[in-house]
C-alpha cells in the first residue's frame, strides 16, 4: 500500500526551512515536524495528553539525546492508532519528550505549536520519499 501526504514547507528565521505534516493520533489531527535527522519519532509531553489517556504515560529508564540538548529524560506511552494517510500503525510504542523549547521558538516566530517530530523509525520503516518540489511525502508498506 502506498500513501501520499501533503507537506507544508516554511522558512525559519531567514536561513532555513522546516517541514510539517499532519497525521492522526487516535483519530485526532496532530501537527508534526518531519525530521530526517531524528532517529525516532517523538511526541511532546504536554500535548500528547490531548491524544491518549494520561494515566498510561510511564517514565523511561534511559536518557534521550538530540533536539538541541545534551540529554533529557524521556517517557513512553502506547498510542493505539497512528494514522499516516492510508497507513495505520497499531499499538505504537511512543517516546515522549519535553518539546517546550521547540514550541517556544515557534511561538516567537508566530507559528502554530507542534505535537511532535516524525523521525527515522517511521520514515525508514515505510520507505519515505520526500518530494520538496511537489510538497509531498510518499510512504509505503513493504
Amino acid at each position: 500500500m502506498k500513501t501520499i501526504l501533503p507537506l507544508t514547507i516554511f522558512p525559519i528565521e531567514d536561513d532555513g526551512y522546516h517541514v510539517k505534516i499532519t497525521i492522526n493520533i487516535n483519530g485526532k489531527k496532530a501537527s508534526m515536524i518531519l525530521d530526517t535527522g531524528a532517529s525516532r519519532s517523538v511526541f511532546d509531553e504536554t500535548r500528547i495528553v490531548g491524544f491518549v489517556d494520561n494515566n498510561h504515560v510511564e517514565e523511561q529508564d534511559r536518557l534521550s539525546s538530540g533536539l538541541g540538548t545534551n540529554t533529557m529524560t524521556s517517557k513512553k506511552v502506547m498510542i493505539d492508532k497512528l494514522q499516516l494517510g492510508e497507513i495505520e500503525i497499531s499499538n505504537y510504542d511512543a517516546t515522549i519528550l519535553d518539546l517546550m523549547h521547540v514550541n517556544q521558538s515557534y511561538e516567537k516566530l508566530e507559528l502554530e505549536p507542534v505535537d511532535g517530530i516524525l523521525g527515522g523509525d517511521i520514515l525508514n520503516d515505510y520507505y519515505a520519499v520526500i518530494d520538496y518540489a511537489k510538497g509531498e511525502l510518499t510512504l509505503k508498506n513493504s
